[in-house]
C-alpha cells in the first residue's frame, strides 16, 4: 500500500509553534492532526522524534 506522511512546523497567533501531521494513502483523502507547542525547540524535538519513528516503519523522506 502506497502511503504518505508529512510533518511541518507553523507559527500560531499566540507565539507558539504548531506541528502539523498529515497522512493517508496516496490518491485518497488523508487525515491531519495539529500538535500545539509553546516553543520552537519542543516542536522541533517532537518533529524529529516522529520522523525517526516513521522512517523505522518504512517511510522514506523525499526532498
Amino acid at each position: 500500500m502506497r502511503r504518505s506522511y508529512c510533518l511541518s512546523l507553523q507559527p500560531d497567533l499566540f507565539g507558539g509553534v504548531d506541528l502539523v501531521r498529515e497522512w493517508g494513502r496516496i490518491g485518497c483523502r488523508g487525515q491531519s492532526l495539529i500538535e500545539r507547542h509553546c516553543c520552537e525547540t519542543k516542536a522541533v524535538a517532537s518533529m524529529l522524534a516522529l520522523g525517526i519513528a516513521k522512517r523505522n516503519k518504512g517511510y522514506r523522506s523525499v526532498e
